[in-house]
């Protein structure tokens, strides 16, 4: 996501945010982007990848108006397997798909010192 009081044609770095944390895109912090400019960091990434991938938790209770259930915020789908939800922001929702393809993602690149949990 964009800071939603970012300069449009001025965009820096730090205006782009992850979805699931809010915090700013910085040097430290990697960022893989889905559909649409959908952002997660490392660090939700990290979490994601524990509990869904590793610990395999079940998907937490949706209460939202879409009665197909939620939808992840990275591929905009309605997904069968299990999803993980920002414990932050109630409508920010990540599958297992997405948290695989993103880890792969970040693992992959040289320049980021970010590895899978194991």
């Amino acid at each position: 996501m964009r800071n939603p009081n970012a300069d449009e044609n001025d965009l820096q770095m730090s205006d782009f945010w992850c979805d699931y944390c809010r915090r700013p895109w910085t040097e430290d912090l990697p960022i893989v982007e889905g559909h649409q400019g959908s952002l997660v960091c490392g660090k939700c990434l990290t979490l994601a990848y524990r509990d869904v991938v590793l610990d395999e938790l079940p998907t937490p209770a949706y209460e939202g108006p879409d009665p197909h259930g939620p939808k992840c915020t990275m591929c905009l789908e309605h997904r069968e397997d299990l999803m993980w939800r920002s414990p932050a922001y109630d409508d920010a929702w990540i599958c297992k798909r997405c948290i695989r393809q993103a880890s792969t993602a970040l693992a992959k690149d040289k320049d980021i010192a970010w590895e899978k949990p194991v």
